[in-house]
């Protein structure tokens, strides 16, 4: 995913970072802006943000609105719409622009069928929901090489059907068919089999023999995790094996399928409250020559 990053010339102080998916239409950007002043324009896709700090201001659909701190604006495709800071202090904020087609394609997956093109009647709202839905999906595409692509695609989805759900005046119906064991088994099952590598949401369920969205279900209801956490647990087995064996933690982290050495010690601390480092200490000193990164071999996984 592209990054573009630096201060727009507005005023001192005003940053901008943006990021853009290369293969299809979605975007995110995290602002801060005090004299910046939007002229009355429009997006040819959904645009959902969240202000962080702060407070903006702005006219759209012939009403005047102020979103402020933790406040949720949604944006139709082509909604004309301005904006401005609302104190002297501005507002930072977070927006992700979703293509149409995107959204179509994930409601069609979430119900089936084809799906009616929502509308969202209130350019702002609270809704606690939504703001989450909204920042976590921001963090995934935002994170960089560390949020994985079937973390990207879990969280797209979430955010879709939170917003259809929560404040679409039409919403879609969705509610996918049930699927049962058999279909998490084989997803399963592809995990295991590759787990130190990306396995895109559409190929995990086709493997599966489900749609996506009824995927995510059936395996949070069966294990208590999406599949993109399973995936992560399967990494961090086998850097913990690794680590036992004699391997560095930067040896672990590159042939386990993450980013850099630092965010598998982030995952490692969170999940077993020890650095890798520290559980690599504890087995005592390394045995000779038994350093399986080196080679990058790939370490075994129950």
């Amino acid at each position: 995913m592209g990054e573009g990053s630096g201060p727009t010339g507005a005023a001192p102080g005003d940053w901008v970072r943006y990021w853009r998916a290369p293969d299809r239409p979605l975007e995110a950007m995290r602002a801060h802006f005090t004299g910046h002043v939007f002229h009355r324009h429009s997006h040819d896709a959904y645009s959902f943000a969240v202000t962080e700090t702060g407070a903006q201001r702005f006219r759209c659909r012939g009403g005047d609105h102020t979103s402020a701190e933790g406040m949720v604006m949604a944006f139709n495709p082509d909604d004309p719409h301005d904006g401005e800071s609302a104190g002297p202090a501005g507002f930072t904020y977070r927006i992700v622009h979703l293509g149409p087609d995107l959204v179509r394609s994930v409601l069609t997956d979430a119900v089936g069928r084809d799906a009616p093109m929502p509308l969202f009647p209130e350019p702002v709202r609270t809704d606690r929901v939504l703001r989450t839905a909204l920042l976590r999906l921001h963090a995934a595409l935002a994170g960089g090489p560390a949020a994985s692509a079937l973390v990207r695609e879990e969280r797209l989805t979430e955010t879709v059907i939170a917003m259809v759900r929560r404040g679409a005046r039409t919403p879609a119906h969705t509610t996918a068919p049930r699927v049962g064991s058999a279909a998490v088994r084989r997803a399963r099952e592809l995990l295991a089999e590759s787990w130190d590598r990306e396995v895109p949401a559409e190929l995990l369920a086709r493997s599966a023999g489900c749609s996506r969205f009824a995927l995510y279900r059936a395996f949070r209801a069966e294990l208590g995790m999406p599949p993109s956490d399973f995936q992560r647990q399967l990494r961090l087995r086998g850097a913990r094996r690794m680590l036992s064996e004699g391997a560095t933690a930067a040896e672990a982290a590159a042939v386990c399928g993450f980013a850099d050495q630092a965010h598998l010690h982030r995952w490692f601390v969170r999940s077993y409250g020890v650095t890798p480092g520290g559980y690599a200490r504890a087995g005592g000193v390394p045995r000779p020559g038994c350093r399986p990164g080196v080679s990058g071999s790939r370490p075994a996984v129950p």
